[in-house]
């Protein structure tokens, strides 16, 4: 039987007694062109063969900054974390005048 843990918190996940969740992430370049062409317009096959010749010339440092794909298992506790606070941002105060 594999055994998981929560990439989060560390907790063992018992899957006979509970829910393991998993997050998929992508984060890649976004090109500047991207927003211009609609579906309609898009020669896909063009861009393809373009990507798959650059990537020949991209090297590892430079593929990992233009993209990574990620993998975490969850917890149902820091699933619920997760979903309401995706980024994981403190929230900010907000002071009021005293009028």
């Amino acid at each position: 039987m594999i055994h998981f843990t929560c990439d989060c918190c560390g907790r063992a996940i018992n899957q006979t007694s509970e829910t393991r969740y998993v997050v998929r992430m992508e984060v890649y370049a976004a090109l500047d062109d991207e927003a211009g062409n609609t579906a309609e317009e898009a020669d896909h096959l063009g861009e393809i063969e373009d990507l798959l010749e650059r990537m020949d010339d991209i090297d590892a440092d430079l593929d990992e900054a233009l993209y990574r794909h990620v993998r975490y298992d969850l917890c149902p506790d820091c699933r619920e974390r997760f979903l309401r606070n995706p980024l994981g941002r403190v929230a900010s105060r907000t002071s009021y005048s005293e009028n």
